[in-house]
């Protein structure tokens, strides 16, 4: 059974299962998933806890195992954490996991309590029959990293938890926003900064002034974010996600390859779309997934194929740009083309404005 971090603490105070499986890319969260499970573990009395972290092909995967099925010398119960930092087992940590659901799990429930730890797993690994055996047996916490239109939300129970608000209406969504944008993409540090205030402040409301003096530019940024901005037409938050890449030491290039990728996708799928072919299916020619498919479906009514074809022109004379090649028109650093190329993109993908003309594509 797979539940979201917010409904664990309810979960555990229902009911404590044999076996719990954290995955995810969120750090902060994922965090605060494991100590819940060992309070509740604590609180239940598996006194005793073992830790064993998988590194490398030679794991004993048989201690584990008989470190479960052993009797404890001073406790009638204990906590095995698995730890897999890589979230691949291998072939023999396969078989190992699938047994040990069997024979610990269910044999062994009420004497030991498993905590397997994971980082986020991709699709095949989450088909895997050694992860759906653990998913069977047990509850998976999956944990997604938190997306941006969240973020406040997130932020206001958070402070609720230390006794400390923002003001009402309009004026405390406005402190909510700038605390979003000084901690995107970096929960840990969001929290300390939420602790900073609880420090700094007492109990109450907090005003703008306060929230701003108080919080730090914190905010983590990866390409992904930036490509979901973009074709948002999300304007200032896609400048700022580009300075705050360009300042975070990342290559360019990086930057520029999935802009791109992004561009010839979406020119991909408008011509199946010409072709009369519906939008998801368009979509999956194009190869577009996941997230970015969603983004896409809204995007991709808003370009026609002139519009594309400019934007993939001008791409290709970025691209030029990143790998040493002038252009008369265009900035010669990377990083002020890749500003011009991310503007004429967002003036593309924002609704009711112009579509981008041969003269944009280079003078934008």
């Amino acid at each position: 059974m797979q539940i979201r971090p917010e409904q664990l603490e309810a979960q555990l105070a229902r009911e404590l299962k044999a076996l719990y499986t954290i995955h995810g890319d969120e750090p902060l969260q994922a965090q605060e998933a494991g100590d819940a499970i060992r309070a509740a573990a604590r609180a239940a009395g598996f006194a005793e806890r073992k830790v064993f972290t998988v590194s490398g092909t030679h794991f004993d995967w048989s201690g584990v195992i008989g470190a479960a099925q052993a009797m404890s010398l001073f406790a009638s119960a204990q906590l095995i954490e698995i730890r897999i930092p890589s979230g691949k087992p291998g072939k023999e940590g396969s078989e190992a996991l699938q047994r040990y659901c069997v024979e610990v799990c269910e044999r062994l429930s009420r004497d030991v309590l498993t905590l397997v730890q994971l980082p986020r797993l991709d699709w095949q690994q989450a088909k895997a029959a050694w992860f759906s055996a653990l998913d069977a047996a047990g509850t998976t916490v999956r944990v997604e990293t938190l997306e941006r239109k969240a973020l406040p939300g997130w932020l206001a129970q958070r402070l609720a938890r230390q006794g400390q608000r923002v003001q009402a209406g309009e004026p405390g969504q406005r402190t909510l926003a700038f605390f979003a944008d000084r901690v995107e993409g970096n929960l840990l540090a969001a929290h300390q900064e939420l602790q900073k205030l609880a420090l700094l402040h007492p109990a109450g409301e907090l005003s703008f002034e306060q929230v701003e003096a108080a919080v730090l530019n914190v905010a983590r940024y990866d390409v992904t974010q930036l490509s979901e901005a973009v074709w948002s037409g999300q304007v200032a938050r896609a400048l700022r996600m580009l300075e705050g890449l360009r300042a975070e030491g990342v290559a360019a290039v990086m930057v520029h390859w999935l802009l791109a990728d992004d561009v010839r996708a979406l020119a991909r799928a408008r011509a199946a779309l010409d072709d009369g072919k519906p939008l998801p299916l368009a979509l999956k020619e194009a190869r577009v997934w996941g997230a970015k498919e969603r983004v896409f479906e809204r995007a991709l009514p808003r370009l026609e194929t002139p519009a594309l074809a400019q934007l993939v022109l001008a791409a290709s004379v970025c691209d030029g740009i990143n790998k040493g090649l002038r252009h008369p028109e265009w900035p010669h650093e990377p990083w002020d083309a890749l500003r011009r190329l991310v503007l004429m993109f967002l003036q593309s993908s924002a609704p009711s404005t112009p579509r981008p003309s041969s003269h944009l594509a280079l003078h934008a």
